[in-house]
């Protein structure tokens, strides 16, 4: 079995999808789109649609229809057929003039007969039926207007989102995120009539809500098939509460019992709760240039693990910003460039200094390979050499296009060396390891009392002064590093003076971000009041403080940091008897993390082949987003 597996799983997917389009209109939604992007590119299904107009569109409510002219339509959705998404297709098509409708799901049929509520046995009698399948097959036809027009559903596990050949994402399921203790308050008032869980350690199935249960399902059945291209039967270990979940319903879903009993290879398949250590993932001690570009740079729309490049630099424009929506944006997926896709392969497995060294050497060699006028400079690598070397191609439409993957990647790095969060890097790693001091000498009280003084009213800050949203990831780092509290007097009082500084900060910005009006669940600061938004304040310390007890069940692993030690702050991981190892990080997961986990497996047990897998590619803003969502338990399927 090669590493490899993760592309070439996702490739097959989508060559069964390619298979499918030729001449169609093609309609994508945006987990399905992200796992196209990073597999194999949308050059590659737009050469297999074919035809002189691109006829890609967005899976959406507002989508254009099919033409006179378009009489067959493909729907790529990575979601269950049911409810709001049945009901968007309905709309589409009728008001198309579509004669020939394909749907692909990217969940198992199996599933669907779980979302319709058919009982498990009932299940087992209808192996290689597809009833709900064929039933929507007579709706789409229905709705196309005639019963003798062509209908086809299907699934294809186009699960995954691959970045590299060992490392893969779920973009379907990057808002599934661990429980939380006060979640537990939650599930108690949903089942009166039960027994009452007592911490996150009672938590099974049986106490989920239906949609997360659902979601839970969809994400093992894609796993399954993973397991199943892989050739492996696999056991399942998991660390953390909702890890467990996950876990046992992977070990005991019914559609694997077949294949788990003729695989001819072994597999350990290793859960992890992301809430068990957030300190990596909100940290900045990870020297790599690829966590630093997606902190810098823009997110690409519809995607949550790709950026926008802004490539106006290559063209005659002018740079000012009302230009840059001019230009389409680049990225940093190149599924399609091999140059390209080496030099990101680097990026993901160097430090910081290597990278940026790598990245003027590809620069380099291509425009000695062009014949370009280039002027060779040693030294340390400036965002302005950089620049040098990419404006040669500017002017030369055979050298960009030669190259455009690799321009993309150097502007990526150009872009985020000169940008302000890049500087502030440095200042978050310094502060970091202060408070690892302070954390291993003083009492928690003291701590925050060193944080107190930067919280800021935005009419004192400056541009090196901490935002609202940067103090909220310096406070999870906090709490998530020192791990359970001892409560006492000085504590309660240093909380108070920072959730004080922190309403009043969030009462006197001029206008609330995202994240903060998610917080206040107030869209503006003009109406946010001091009480209401210290009650917001006082909710987000309860979250704070269930970060820090979350690994209090755990017998061993109790620990993220060792005083006196700055550089290792992750626990190793448990090490496996099987020749391939695959852990899925719910919660997301860092460049830095991935590159740890292949170097330290590599070392301890050299020949253990290692796939990493979690829900989303992390910055440190991702984590509040996901740590303050209120949606937790009860995520949006699409019905």
């Amino acid at each position: 079995m090669s590493v490899s597996g993760v592309l070439s799983f996702t490739q097959q997917g989508w060559e069964q999808v390619l298979a499918k389009v030729k001449r169609a209109v093609v309609y994508l939604d945006s987990a399905c789109a992200e796992s196209l992007h990073w597999g194999c590119g949308s050059t590659r299904l737009l050469e297999a649609v074919g035809g002189p107009d691109c006829h890609l569109r967005e899976f959406e409510p507002d989508a254009v229809g099919g033409g006179a002219k378009q009489p067959k339509a493909v729907f790529v959705l990575s979601c269950l057929l049911k409810g709001r998404t049945v009901e968007i297709l309905r709309d589409i098509i009728c008001r198309s003039h579509f004669q020939y409708c394909v749907v692909v799901t990217a969940v198992s049929h199996a599933v669907h007969l779980t979302a319709n509520h058919v009982p498990a046995a009932a299940a087992a009698e209808m192996e290689g039926q597809q009833p709900v399948f064929e039933q929507l097959e007579e709706k789409l036809c229905e709705w196309m207007g005639n019963m003798n027009y062509t209908a086809e559903v299907f699934h294809v596990p186009l699960l995954l989102a691959p970045v590299a050949s060992h490392f893969a994402l779920t973009p379907a399921f990057a808002s599934l995120f661990p429980l939380l203790p006060q979640d537990v308050h939650l599930l108690n008032s949903a089942r009166p009539d039960k027994r009452k869980l007592g911490s996150l350690g009672d938590v099974d199935a049986s106490a989920l809500t239906p949609e997360l249960l659902l979601q839970i399902r969809c994400l093992v059945s894609g796993l399954s098939s993973l397991c199943e291209h892989l050739g492996v039967r696999e056991e399942c270990f998991a660390v953390g509460s909702l890890s467990r979940v996950i876990a046992a319903d992977l070990a005991n879903y019914a559609p694997a019992k077949n294949r788990k009993k003729t695989a001819a290879g072994r597999a350990s398949v290793v859960f992890m709760d992301r809430t068990l250590d957030l300190t990596g993932a909100v940290g900045h001690h990870g020297d790599n240039l690829v966590e630093k570009i997606i902190s810098a740079l823009p997110q690409l729309p519809g995607h949550t693990n790709d950026v926008m490049v802004n490539m106006i630099e290559l063209t005659a424009l002018q740079t000012e910003k009302e230009n840059c929506n001019v230009v389409a944006p680049g990225c940093l997926a190149q599924s399609n460039d091999t140059t390209a896709k080496a030099l990101w392969e680097a990026l993901l497995n160097t430090k910081h200094k290597e990278a940026v060294m790598e990245v003027r050497r590809h620069l380099v060699e291509a425009a000695s390979r062009e014949n370009l006028p280039i002027k060779m400079s040693m030294g340390r690598v400036t965002p302005g050499q950089l620049m040098s070397y990419i404006q040669l191609f500017k002017n030369n439409l055979k050298a960009l296009m030669n190259h455009c993957g690799l321009l993309q990647l150097g502007l990526a790095t150009a872009q985020t060396l000169k940008h302000p969060q890049t500087a502030k890097w440095d200042n978050f790693l310094a502060f970091e390891r202060l408070l690892l001091q302070s954390i291993g000498e003083s009492a928690m009280s003291v701590v925050l009392n060193q944080l107190l003084p930067m919280i800021k009213p935005v009419t004192q800050r400056t541009n090196e002064d901490y935002s609202p949203e940067e103090l909220l990831i310096l406070l999870i780092y906090i709490y998530s590093v020192t791990g359970e509290l001892t409560v006492d007097k000085d504590l309660g009082e240093a909380e108070e003076k920072v959730k004080k500084a922190l309403a009043e900060v969030f009462c006197e910005e001029s206008e609330l971000s995202p994240l903060l009006q998610k917080i206040t669940d107030w869209d503006s600061s003009i109406n946010l009041t001091f009480h209401k938004s210290k009650n917001s304040v006082d909710k987000l310390f309860t979250s704070l403080r269930d970060i820090a007890g979350a690994r209090s069940l755990m017998k061993q692993f109790k620990s993220v940091y060792v005083p006196g030690n700055h550089t290792h702050q992750v626990s190793r991981p448990h090490p496996s008897d099987y020749p391939v190892l695959i852990l899925f990080v719910v919660g997301g997961v860092t460049v830095s993390e991935v590159k740890m986990v292949k170097d330290l497996v590599a070392s301890l047990k050299p020949g253990t082949q290692v796939i990493v897998l979690s829900t989303r590619l992390l910055k440190p803003l991702n984590i509040p987003e996901l740590l303050f969502a209120t949606d937790r338990l009860h995520p949006d399927l699409g019905f």
